[in-house]
């Protein structure tokens, strides 16, 4: 169960999902999760390593990296664990087994807790099976974890209908507008702002700084939390170092993508000051 090896197995079962061969994916799927439990259980057995997947927030596994010395066998497991638990998910809900689906969407959070993917997909299905509680927590945990604005759209969507649903048009509208925004491509907004347009909730019936002010009020930020912007870039501060310039460029685009360009440059300007390195710091 070497990374390469369920690499290869994931790619065979995501091949299967293409032929519309469901319940084939769904075993193969299933295998790869029990043999990839049982050697991360061996491998990795202590609660205090394990609990490195469990940390809530981006800023918590970053300041643990750097003082636990980041163990390479446990990075290198979470990632792919993470996506064939939501391949499984995607295979259980082809074959209409939702209860599955969420299963193994959980256990793809445990796993993986960084990728919001997983977050909102289960959201999705908790709207669907009528928990709207968990609906409502899962799409506000992405605030507090994404890293893609991509994600942060899709929450602003959630709660626009959540909103809608509340008899609170004007604040789902800020929330459309928020999302908006962003200023990403992503079917599931491009649809709610169709939608919406002409409408109570049309996002043009209220001003940015209009939008700001609802949904501060319902305890939403009008973006992503600065925090992440941090740790995004000091995590590319890091690839620069280690040489690896087109991870850092990456990570410092999705940071200036979710907190604007004027606020990334303020953010590293941040950094650079408190950074020891001084000079090679700025550089």
């Amino acid at each position: 169960m070497e990374r390469t090896g369920l690499t290869e197995e994931l790619e065979r079962a995501e091949g299967l999902l293409l032929q519309d061969e469901g319940e084939l994916a769904v075993r193969l799927l299933a295998r790869l999760a029990e043999d990839a439990e049982a050697y991360v259980d061996a491998n990795c057995p202590t609660t205090e390593e394990l609990q490195w997947f469990a940390f809530p927030t981006l800023f918590d596994r970053l300041a643990y990296r750097r003082v636990e010395g980041d163990p390479r066998e446990l990075r290198d497991v979470g990632e792919p664990l993470g996506r064939l638990y939501a391949d499984l998910a995607l295979a259980c809900a082809r074959t209409e087994d939702y209860d599955a689906a969420a299963a193994a969407l959980k256990s793809a959070i445990r796993w993986n807790p960084m990728d919001c993917a997983s977050r909102l997909n289960l959201a999705d299905l908790s709207r669907m099976s009528g928990d709207l509680q968990e609906h409502l927590a899962l799409s506000y945990s992405v605030f507090e974890r994404a890293s893609e604005a991509s994600h942060l759209a899709r929450a602003f969507v959630n709660f626009a209908a959540w909103f809608q649903a509340s008899e609170k048009p004007r604040v789902a509208a800020a929330a459309l507008r928020a999302a908006r925004n962003l200023d990403v491509r992503d079917g599931v907004l491009a649809a709610a702002l169709d939608q919406a347009a002409g409408t109570d909730r049309d996002p043009d019936l209220v001003s940015d700084a209009e939008a700001r002010e609802l949904l501060a009020a319902e305890g939403l930020p009008d973006g992503a939390n600065a925090e992440i912007a941090v740790c995004l870039l000091m995590c590319a501060g890091d690839a620069a170092a280690a040489g690896a310039g087109d991870v850092a460029v990456s990570l410092t685009l999705r940071a200036r993508d979710l907190v604007g360009e004027a606020a990334a440059t303020a953010l590293l300007d941040l950094i650079h000051e408190t950074d020891e390195g001084g000079s090679d710091g700025q550089e």
